[in-house]
């Protein structure tokens, strides 16, 4: 099998700098990356901005068991990348140095990890609804898709962003349907979340990229790289950040048309964001790092608390300002 292959290169390929530990077990699962959590937020405050109904004090220890289900399946997917990843990492100046290639996991204890950490999850999430299991699920199969041999979808470029971004329209789901699991969630607002995500991700390509310097060593490490350039992916930022912009309007024009007042705070965030990228060593690179970015975190609180607000705030104004002041006669 490919994994066993794979597993095969880790263990005769490298040369282990250290012993397995439960410390290394631990990093691999990468807890501090459940930050990411946030991005299912946005799908409880939608779902209540359409229900308020829901917003009870049962709802509070639902969203707690929804939380550590996704983070578990999170987690599990973290392991498995962190496994099959082992051969490619080993030629990265700083991540050569993570458990797995360093010799710090058992890489078969590793595969029992992944396991248990998604049937923890799935268990968790079987406790909530159909939909909200359905949707663990697909993080988790998306994980494999992304990571495992013979699809391996981060191997090809612009499908890696696709695939991996894909992610955070799963998260939105799954907020939606901690609150609402008998909801419809709307294919635009999950469209433009889709989008954002991949903007997000071609920004961390893009400063990888930069970083490495080395075209030979950038595909070595990363097959994707081997047809990148600096050029094109920062032409696929420009397509994916008016991509989500453009779905994003055409949800709050259906929807919500306060949220309309956010844009300039989104458009700080996302041109901060790509500003970052021209760093060395840029925290886009490592988004559990993004706290110590200070201006940024500023952008995105400010951002996060005005757009809770326009959910569930009405402004029947904006419904005037932008109601249509042109004779539909020139369309015959």
């Amino acid at each position: 099998m490919a994994v066993e292959k794979v597993h095969h290169a880790i263990g005769s390929k490298f040369t282990l700098q250290g012993k397995p530990s439960l410390a290394g077990h631990i990093q691999i699962a990468r807890f501090d990356h459940w930050i990411k959590n946030v991005f299912v937020l946005p799908g409880i405050l939608g779902a209540l901005s359409f229900n308020p109904e829901k917003a009870t004090f049962d709802l509070f220890w639902t969203m707690c068991i929804g939380l550590l289900s996704v983070g578990l399946v999170a987690s599990s997917n973290y392991v498995i990348n962190e496994i099959l990843d082992a051969p490619c990492d080993r030629l990265h100046p700083v991540k050569r140095n993570r458990p797995v290639p360093s010799g710090r996991v058992s890489v078969s204890l590793a595969y029992a990890q992944w396991i248990l950490l998604m049937v923890a999850g799935i268990g968790l999430a079987s406790l909530l609804s159909f939909p909200f299991l359905l949707t663990m699920l697909f993080l988790w199969v998306m994980g494999c898709v992304y990571n495992a041999p013979p699809i391996r979808s981060k191997d090809s470029p612009y499908v890696d962003v696709l695939s991996e971004a894909i992610n955070n329209p799963i998260r939105l789901l799954a907020g939606w349907f901690i609150v609402s699991p008998e909801a419809v969630v709307p294919a635009s607002l999950l469209l433009s979340y889709w989008m954002v995500g991949c903007y997000f991700m071609a920004i961390k390509r893009f400063s990888e990229f930069r970083d490495l310097g080395n075209p030979k060593l950038a595909s070595d490490y990363r097959k994707s790289f081997g047809f990148y350039t600096q050029e094109r992916l920062l032409v696929s930022i420009l397509f994916y950040g008016s991509t989500a912009m453009l779905f994003f309007g055409a949800f709050l024009i259906r929807y919500r048309l306060e949220l309309v007042l956010s844009f300039p705070l989104i458009a700080m965030v996302m041109s901060t964001y790509l500003g970052m990228s021209f760093k060395k060593g840029s925290a886009a690179q490592a988004p559990e790092k993004l706290y110590r970015e200070r201006f940024l975190v500023v952008c995105v609180i400010s951002c996060a608390v005005v757009m809770g607000g326009l959910f569930f705030i009405d402004i029947p104004f904006l419904y005037q300002v932008f109601s249509p002041t042109l004779s539909t006669g020139f369309r015959s």
